[in-house]
């Protein structure tokens, strides 16, 4: 098994690396688009659509990104702000409620998968526009959250943050990974980094104490987005969301906790 991570680790590596940092905004905002179709179909998947239906609904999320990169609508805000909507009020109620996919829940879900998949697609297009330092700034305060997370969890857990979704999370490291984000944060910001970041952008714009602010909320959204996924397998009866990445899982076992912070992180800026 670890041999299988290790080398699909490296394989998308190899296919992510040159186009975020060589590759035009174009050329990322199209791999992007086939990482959409491809959850896109996971997500189908997951709520309980069959094979032909998964595929369907995966064609239905990429036409929508499609749709909105032949309009014109790439760098506006019009998928961000149904996504963050969704986001806020969705996301902790599934947490705290627990809503089987089945009637009207299911068909919200069916609805929303799209809408957030695109609002993805186009958070990531929109950081990528900024440059490839703001774009990675982005992606990072969800990978020193989940990184923080693990650590301090396996140091100091105790309290289980939802043991009946996912026992293996703790208070204590959610704690740990936001701790983790500020601390590199502020080294940041101490650095005197020319290149653009979101923390340089939210320290400029909000001050320093709403910009920690604005990254306590990216966090705990990198959180909400984690648990969600983990709450649709569970409700699926399945482990992984998919098998497409040996070793890893599935795309949206990589991407869930960037699902909500990517869109939110987009309209602070």
């Amino acid at each position: 098994m670890l041999k299988t991570r290790v080398i699909t680790a490296v394989v998308l590596l190899a296919i992510l690396l040159p186009v975020i940092f060589v590759g035009t905004p174009a050329q990322f905002a199209l791999l992007a688009a086939v990482i959409v179709a491809a959850a896109g179909w996971e997500w189908g998947r997951l709520v309980g659509l069959n094979g032909t239906g998964a595929v369907f609904y995966g064609a239905l999320a990429l036409l929508g990104v499609g749709l909105t990169w032949a309009g014109g609508w790439t760098l506006s805000s019009i998928w961000l702000k149904p996504a963050a909507i969704f986001w806020i009020l969705a996301g902790p109620y599934t947490l705290a409620r627990k809503p089987a996919t089945q009637g009207a829940w299911r068909g919200l879900l069916l609805v929303a998968g799209p809408v957030l998949l695109i609002a993805a697609w186009q958070a990531l297009c929109l950081a990528r526009e900024r440059g490839v330092a703001f774009l990675l700034s982005v992606l990072v305060i969800v990978w020193l959250a989940d990184t923080g997370a693990y650590f301090a969890g396996r140091a100091f857990g105790k309290r289980k943050l939802a043991p009946s979704i996912s026992p293996g999370k703790s208070w204590e490291g959610a704690i740990g990974g936001w701790l983790l984000v500020l601390v590199i944060a502020a080294a940041v910001l101490a650095s005197g980094l020319q290149a653009p970041t979101i923390v340089s952008h939210l320290a400029s714009t909000l001050g320093l104490a709403l910009g920690a602010l604005a990254l306590t909320v990216l966090v705990a959204f990198s959180v909400v987005g984690d648990l969600f996924e983990s709450q649709l397998k569970r409700q699926a009866g399945v482990k992984d969301s998919s098998a497409l990445l040996p070793g890893h899982g599935g795309v949206l076992d990589r991407i869930d906790a960037l699902l909500p912070v990517l869109p939110l992180a987009m309209l602070f800026v």
